[in-house]
Order: C-alpha cells, then sequence, then structure tokens
C-alpha cells in the first residue's frame, strides 16, 4: 500500500471518531454511566480505556517520529504480526470478547465527562502525530506493544492496530447505547 493513501485513511478514520465522540458530550452522565450489568463497562469506561491505551501509544509514538532519522517510503508492507494484531481489533458482527490486561480495566473507576474530553484530546494528537510520520518511515519506525516491550510493530501497523482498536470501543458504545433503549422501552 502506498504509504501516503494508509496515513490519508487513518487521518479520515481519526476525524470520524472525533466526530461520533463529540456526540457524547451532550448525553448526562447517567446516561454515560449506564451499564446492563455490574461487570460490563458503561460509556465512560469505555473512552477511559482507550485513554489508557492512548496515554501508552501516543507518547511513544511521538518520541519515535521525533527521534527517527529514516525517511519515508512511498510503500508501506504491512509485518505479519502487525497486520495480524491489527485485524484482530476489527469488530466482527458479535463483539468477541479480548481479556483486559487488569493496568487498563477501568471498570468502577470514578469518571466523569472530562473522560470524553481527553479522548478527543488524545485524537487530535493522533492527526497531529500522522501528519508527522509523512517524514519517517512506517516500514523502520519501531513501536513497543503494550503486551510486550520484546514485541514491536512497524509504525504503520501500529497506527492501524490503535485505530482498529478505537474501532472496536465505539462499536461497542453503540451497542450500549442499542441495549440501554432496549432495556429502557421495558
Amino acid at each position: 500500500m502506498q504509504s501516503e493513501k494508509l496515513i490519508q485513511t487513518l487521518l479520515e478514520q481519526t476525524r470520524h471518531i472525533i466526530n461520533q465522540v463529540e456526540r457524547l458530550k451532550s448525553y448526562d452522565t447517567d446516561k454515560l454511566m449506564w451499564r446492563e450489568h455490574e461487570f460490563s463497562w458503561n460509556m465512560l469506561e469505555c473512552l477511559e480505556h482507550l485513554n489508557l491505551y492512548g496515554n501508552f501509544y501516543l507518547a511513544q509514538i511521538e518520541s519515535k517520529i521525533k527521534n527517527s532519522s529514516s525517511k519515508n517510503e512511498l510503500e508501506f508492507r504491512s509485518g505479519l504480526l502487525g497486520n495480524y494484531f491489527a485485524k484482530s481489533m476489527l469488530p466482527t458482527e458479535k463483539l468477541n470478547k479480548i481479556k483486559t490486561f487488569k493496568s487498563k480495566n477501568p471498570l468502577n473507576a470514578n469518571l466523569d465527562k472530562t473522560v470524553i474530553d481527553k479522548f478527543i484530546d488524545q485524537q487530535i494528537k493522533l492527526l497531529d502525530l500522522l501528519n508527522q510520520s509523512r517524514n519517517v518511515s512506517l516500514n523502520k519506525v519501531k513501536i513497543e506493544t503494550s503486551i510486550s516491550s520484546l514485541i514491536k510493530l512497524k509504525l504503520g501497523d501500529t497506527f492501524q492496530f490503535y485505530l482498529n482498536h478505537i474501532i472496536r470501543h465505539l462499536k461497542q458504545i453503540d451497542n450500549i447505547e442499542a441495549t440501554m433503549k432496549i432495556s429502557n422501552l421495558k
């Protein structure tokens, strides 16, 4: 895939994500904190989970871009592991459950609407980093994963993995909203 085409696609996805989450600002806190059962996440917890991952990945991406001397190539070739990780994050028809690391599980955290603002701020930062990534190699810059510092993905794969993870949890928020509407009709 052409590097520029990948960056453009990721920029469009990020803008769409920002628009999708902006609407949550109009919801009252009770709606944002509604949960189906005691062990399910509410909308704010979904976003806080993403914020925790954003704290990990965005700082690392920024540092690696800033300190890279590699030049951008015309073509990006996804790595075998990176491609697998990115695709595994995409939501399926019935959202497949993936175990969350304890450090990234916000269940029952004391949250408020500032979680939404932090998430949007992180997405604005992501837009900036995607634009900066035009000046470095999406193939040669490597980013450590949250799974292990020994597992590193290409920058292009990391961006795709990170955005697919967000898309996955925004689908989860959509599902929460749908379930909430059905529950309130009963």
